[in-house]
């Protein structure tokens, strides 16, 4: 089913801190890759649990907040599968494919396309950071470990969550469960 858009277009004026769009995962899955994020991910710098971010920058404004709602409210829950662990060059990820998490992402895309920033116009490379900004030689041995008794999972996709970025924080607006049918 399309994602019905009737918001206005937006302007590029950012005042309020910008959003951030994020994916709700299964309840087991996000547990896991909590548990890895807070055992390999540098404390000080782990502000925020596991996730995978659909959109880094969007403006503060209602009608993205609505848009957000209303793409939930025409969104099935999907099928995403997390495909192996890869390296991120000072970190580790979890590669996550789905064609309909690829597809939801492209909408509202086009929807936005007037106020992305040049990071969120690219193709999304869907993915669960466990680890980042430690030294190569860290992440590489992270990396091994986990290759070494991985098994591809599944798990769902289960609505948006936005949050507000508040200088290295994020500030959680609010999360919006797909409910259609």
């Amino acid at each position: 089913m399309g994602i019905l858009f009737l918001q206005p277009v937006l302007s590029m004026q950012m005042t309020n801190p910008p959003l951030i769009v994020t994916l709700a995962m299964g309840k087991e899955a996000t547990a896991l890759f909590n548990q890895l994020r807070i055992a390999h991910f540098p404390p000080e710098r782990n502000f925020i649990d596991a996730h995978l971010t659909l959109f880094h920058a969007l403006p503060n404004e209602p009608a993205i907040t609505n848009t957000i709602k209303e793409a939930a409210t025409t969104q099935k829950p999907f099928e995403l599968r997390i495909t192996a662990p890869v390296s991120i060059g000072k970190g580790v990820a979890f590669k996550v494919e789905s064609s309909e998490l690829q597809s939801l992402h492209s909408r509202l895309q086009k929807h936005w396309k007037d106020v992305l920033t040049a990071q969120d116009k690219q193709k999304l490379w869907p993915h669960i950071t466990i680890q980042n900004k430690v030294p190569p030689a860290e992440a590489k041995a992270l990396l091994e470990q986990l290759l070494a008794d991985f098994s591809p999972m599944q798990t769902i996709a289960a609505g948006l969550q936005l949050w507000e970025y508040l200088g290295g924080p994020w500030g959680f607006v609010g999360e919006y469960e797909f409910t259609a049918t």
